[in-house]
């Protein structure tokens, strides 16, 4: 009994002592509840980026091209070494001729705020691109700006001409050439009436907030004098082309005018007071006031006969188009480039620019039209037309139509006056 009490003893102290420990444990509750986890988000440091570089530690220069301004001139300031300039100049050739830097146009150095020389040389040939010249590296290369694309739909009413009320209701250049060129053989712009009404869709393209150009118009109507003309682009045969309400197209053989929207200084005649030589003289052409420099288009496919100088045509071109027209384009300023005997070219292909050469008081184009060799009055010619719409594309046709002349039926025709007034009264 001694032994069993003595045993017993010890297994209670040992029995206690486990009770003891367990209960000094840091005791854990139990829950339903899921362990909840705590992410850390890192957040983007966001970058200061000027073209695609970040500028966080560098200056920022901006410019304009002075006349005659070269990049080693424009650089000189900036601590770029010639050996440099000169590199970069022959590395950028096939990217951007750098004696290609035009007047009026904009640039950016960005120098580091510990350094004395210039880090990049950014120039915009255009509205749409820049040329980034690393000069560290060197390094060159061409990008994109990013480009919002824009719908457009607006309809007015002719007060004053074309060109006056488009651009009064915000109607840009490329807009206003597109839409003369589209009704130029339906419509006689140079004898528009106040009344006549014009309505148009189309998407507008604009990089910066700025507009650089549109896309194709994509539906047209006119009225002039009451009558009133629509324009619904279909693609037969792989070309999109403009047709009216009843499948006919609107396009022809030629361009209506060889320059973008302009106005008619002289017309076709048999007896025309000669401004030079000063006497009564035929004129076989058409005569189309214009800025020096203008461009001037060739307004059909066809091949170049004749590109040079006469001493009364001053630089002309001369262009077959087929076995019955061909047309000459006289007085410019300069040939285009590539525009020899034997070039083959298409329609609206820019040929030359409008100048003064030859016998001509003042910058304007001379056009002449021949048909069957001989010289004839270009209005009044009776031009063919390009083909209507196809049987098999009748039905496509139809839906197409429907769905343009909804769009433009649903636009309301904006009063000039009142754009004026509400544009006068903005903050």
């Amino acid at each position: 009994m001694k032994k069993f009490w003595t045993y017993g003893g010890i297994v209670l102290i040992i029995g206690m002592t486990f009770w003891v420990l367990e209960r000094q444990q840091i005791p854990t509750v139990e829950t339903d509840e899921p362990e909840e986890i705590i992410v850390e988000e890192l957040l983007p440091i966001e970058e200061n980026l000027l073209y695609g570089i970040n500028v966080d530690d560098l200056d920022i220069t901006e410019g304009i091209v002075k006349r005659n301004q070269t990049l080693s001139a424009i650089l000189a300031p900036f601590n770029v070494p010639y050996q440099i300039i000169d590199e970069i100049a022959r590395k950028s050739a096939e990217i951007f001729d750098v004696r290609k830097i035009a007047f009026n146009k904009k640039y950016t150095v960005l120098t580091p705020k510990d350094s004395l020389a210039a880090q990049f040389f950014i120039y915009e040939p255009n509205p749409t691109e820049f040329v980034v010249f690393k000069l560290d590296q060197p390094e060159i290369y061409k990008e994109s700006k990013p480009m919002e694309i824009k719908n457009r739909e607006i309809g007015g009413t002719i007060s004053s001409s074309l060109y006056v009320n488009m651009t009064n209701l915000g109607l840009g250049p490329d807009l206003i050439d597109q839409f003369a060129d589209l009704y130029g053989w339906v419509v006689d712009f140079q004898r528009l009436q106040k009344g006549d009404k014009f309505k148009v869709v189309f998407k507008e393209q604009l990089v910066e907030n700025k507009t650089v150009g549109i896309e194709d118009i994509e539906a047209a109507y006119f009225e002039h004098m009451g009558q009133g003309y629509h324009a619904i682009p279909f693609e037969q045969n792989g070309i999109i082309s403009y047709f009216d309400e009843e499948g006919n197209s609107l396009k022809k053989a030629f361009l209506r005018d060889p320059l973008k929207f302009t106005r008619i200084s002289s017309r076709y005649s048999l007896s025309r007071f000669h401004p030079v030589q000063k006497r009564y003289k035929a004129h076989l052409g058409t005569d189309y006031a214009a800025p020096r420099g203008t461009e001037i288009r060739s307004v059909g496919d066809g091949t170049v006969l004749e590109a040079g100088y006469s001493g009364g045509n001053g630089n002309y071109v001369k262009i077959k188009h087929n076995g019955t027209y061909s047309t000459q384009y006289l007085h410019m300023s300069r040939i285009g480039k590539g525009i020899k005997r034997g070039t083959r070219v298409k329609q609206g292909q820019v040929i030359g620019y409008v100048g003064s050469t030859g016998l001509a008081t003042g910058p304007h184009l001379c056009f002449r039209f021949w048909k069957h060799g001989k010289q004839v009055d270009w209005l009044r010619e009776d031009i063919p037309p390009a083909e209507p719409i196809a049987k098999e594309n009748q039905q496509a046709f139809e839906k197409v139509k429907r769905e343009k002349l909804a769009k433009l039926d649903s636009i309301a025709y904006t009063d000039n006056v009142e754009l004026l007034t509400s544009a006068e009264n903005r903050p």
